[in-house]
């Protein structure tokens, strides 16, 4: 026997609600065979069979609120009571057929993991392996987009791919399978080839299939479920398949057959892309870019944004990484760059201006007596911002170590949720790529962000004479809602006079 439980449903997640159960005591289930789906105020997470058998007892039903690790069901051996199960499912009926055959090992399916905390849905992306290929255990199979990272399918076993269930650009929630891999190193099922699922509903056979979170987003929007292709499983309507049918444009209606109906046409006339000339190409947004836009322009829609300036002289850290870089190499295997000392003049200033390191929460704000700082990093993706933790209790060489690993991972698509989650402030270095004034914008919900520029060597006035100095200009945008002008000056000149005398922060001044 073997308890169905709860399982972690994601980071701040206690509890969740058991939806639509899909077998009931008796049936026979397979390996991976979906039980229950679990509603979360979050996301929906459907609960899988760890094994072939038979559902001897199911303990919550629809409507209970479960904690993690609370027994769902119990899970019988296989054999225990094969016979009652064989009538019962027919819904599952041919998936299990079509699996008999295939070669010496089961058939197993790839699903897609959790991807972290609020992350529904992903796209697919390029497949890395083809059907009738052999694979490890844990091999990557294709890359899922995300709004926030690139997740990769591992394969489950070693063996090799039988099916392709989804393809480049489909939508596909946690738990979807997206391949099936036969178990054991033959090649034998040359006869699925690479299939595509959605070919499967179009034959009507299983239309109309919806899993239960797709039927809530039927149900709200009044959908025909038989006139939508499930792309699921066997055939299933899944809930992207459901939210696609929701979203595309109604048929044109007839109902006002007089001429001066015509302004009704004019709102469908946007979701039709407009022509591209001869020398233009059209391409579409990434997951990530389109989040990018999203929330910087949510950013801009709901916090009141203002941006102070200044200039901070840099000879004193400039002379001070040029006497100690040799030595400082040879004890921690790292350069001593400009950011760390940023990080640990920022922190400075946000322990004094602690507005700055707050956040807006409904009509209360939220202080935040800990220094996490977001480092925004450019990629080939976008632009990302992965977080230094406790960066108050980092030493100069655990900082520049720190911005170094998550710099790599992101160039290398290996930033997970947890690396960009919860950074109370924010540094962007629009220097590196010759940016000499900008005007950041936040990152929500955080009310502050400091912007580096390059250093360019000005004429400046010092004891009354024009001397020389490698000058760089400071921006600090802040949410005005929050943070007043008088202190958003403050946090910035204490920044300047961090950098132009980094003494200052080692006697806490």
């Amino acid at each position: 026997m073997t308890d169905i439980l709860v399982p972690q449903l994601g980071e701040s997640v206690t509890e969740a609600t058991v939806g639509a159960w899909l077998v009931k005591a008796g049936d026979s289930v397979s390996r991976d065979d979906v039980l229950v789906e679990l509603e979360t105020d979050k996301v929906a997470v459907e609960v899988r069979a760890e094994a072939d058998g038979v559902i001897t007892e199911i303990t919550a039903q629809e409507g209970d609120t479960v904690e993690i690790g609370a027994k769902l069901a119990v899970l019988g051996a296989a054999g225990a009571a094969a016979a009652p199960a064989a009538a019962a499912s027919p819904a599952e009926a041919p998936a299990p057929a079509a699996e008999a055959p295939a070669a010496s090992g089961a058939t197993i399916d790839a699903t897609v993991p959790q991807m972290g905390e609020s992350v529904a849905e992903g796209t697919i992306g390029s497949w890395l392996v083809s059907v009738g290929e052999t694979v490890s255990i844990d091999q990557a199979l294709v890359e899922i987009e995300t709004d926030k990272v690139a997740v990769e399918v591992p394969s489950p076993v070693a063996g090799t791919v039988t099916e392709l269930l989804v393809g480049e650009g489909d939508s596909v929630a946690p738990g979807d399978a997206v391949a099936r891999i036969s178990e054991g190193a033959a090649a034998a099922p040359a006869a699925a080839p690479a299939a595509s699922a959605p070919a499967a509903p179009a034959g009507g056979a299983t239309g109309g299939v919806a899993m239960p979170s797709a039927q809530r987003v039927i149900s709200e929007n009044n959908l025909d479920a038989s006139a939508i292709a499930g792309t699921g499983k066997d055939g299933r309507i899944t809930k992207a398949d459901a939210k696609a049918a929701a979203a595309a444009p109604a048929p044109a209606a007839p109902a006002s057959p007089p001429s001066t109906a015509s302004p009704a046409p004019v709102a469908a006339a946007p979701a039709a892309p407009r022509e591209t000339g001869p020398r233009e190409e059209r391409v579409r947004m990434t997951r990530l870019r389109q989040t990018i836009a999203k929330r910087l322009k949510d950013a801009q829609n709901t916090a009141a944004i203002l941006t102070t300036y200044n200039e901070a002289d840099m000879s004193a850290i400039m002379k001070a990484r040029k006497a100690h870089q040799e030595a400082f190499v040879a004890k921690h295997g790292v350069k001593l760059g400009f950011m760390s000392f940023f990080v640990k003049a920022c922190v400075n200033a946000l322990k004094e201006i602690p507005a700055v390191n707050a956040e807006i929460d409904g009509t209360d704000l939220i202080y935040k007596n800990y220094y996490d700082m977001g480092v925004a990093v450019g990629t080939d993706r976008g632009l990302v911002v992965p977080v230094i933790r406790d960066a108050d209790q980092l030493s100069l060489a655990d900082i520049e170590k720190t911005i170094i690993g998550l710099g790599k991972k992101a160039r290398d698509g290996k930033l997970t949720i947890e690396d960009m989650q919860g950074a109370t402030f924010t540094i962007s270095n629009g220097g590196v790529y010759g940016s000499l004034m900008s005007m950041p914008i936040l990152n929500a919900p955080q009310s502050g962000i400091l912007g580096m520029h390059k250093i360019q060597e000005r004429p400046v006035a010092e004891n009354g004479q024009v001397v020389i100095k490698p000058m760089m200009y400071l921006a600090l945008s802040y949410d005005h809602r929050i943070v007043d002008g008088k202190e958003a000056v403050t946090f910035l000149v204490r920044v300047k006079e961090n950098l132009e005398d980094p003494q200052r922060m080692l006697f806490d001044l």
